[in-house]
């Protein structure tokens, strides 16, 4: 059974698969930081996305699928390197960048909720930097904790 991670931004809870099959090393980084408690931010540079930044977070990760335009919900993880480490959700048209220029990050995690990713870009347009927190949903569980 493929992990899920629930993704909780104040009340909303939002579901993700890990991307294991295409980026188990980047998975495997992750998951060894959860609960991952931090702030979600309106990008900068990289259009309808958000981000997570993780700027204290020195961690060394190879490309792995790897990509620069992702979807909404491709959620990608870009280690340290041109720019400081973060964690990029996208809402919308994105194309991922930082002041140095454009980047590519690591696809290593898919939210499927397009309302769910709406209603996140509404709260982090309107509303400003957002509680988030990324966590393991047990294996036979559902997200708000009951029993599958």
């Amino acid at each position: 059974m493929t992990q899920q991670i629930q993704v909780t931004i104040g009340h909303l809870i939002l579901t993700g698969t890990l991307e294991e099959k295409r980026a188990p090393v980047t998975c495997a980084a992750f998951i060894a930081l959860l609960p991952l408690r931090a702030k979600l931010l309106q990008a900068r540079w990289s259009g309808q996305s958000a981000y997570v930044p993780l700027e204290d977070l020195d961690i060394r990760l190879d490309p792995e699928n790897s990509m620069h335009r992702p979807l909404p919900g491709q959620v990608l993880f870009y280690p340290a390197g041109q720019s400081p480490t973060e964690i990029l959700v996208p809402y919308g048209v994105t194309a991922f960048a930082a002041v140095c220029g454009p980047l590519s990050g690591n696809h290593f995690l898919t939210i499927s909720d397009g309302d769910g990713l709406r209603e996140m870009a509404r709260r982090v347009v309107w509303e400003g930097a957002q509680d988030i927190t990324f966590d393991v949903i047990p294996d036979g569980m559902m997200p708000d904790g009951e029993p599958r």
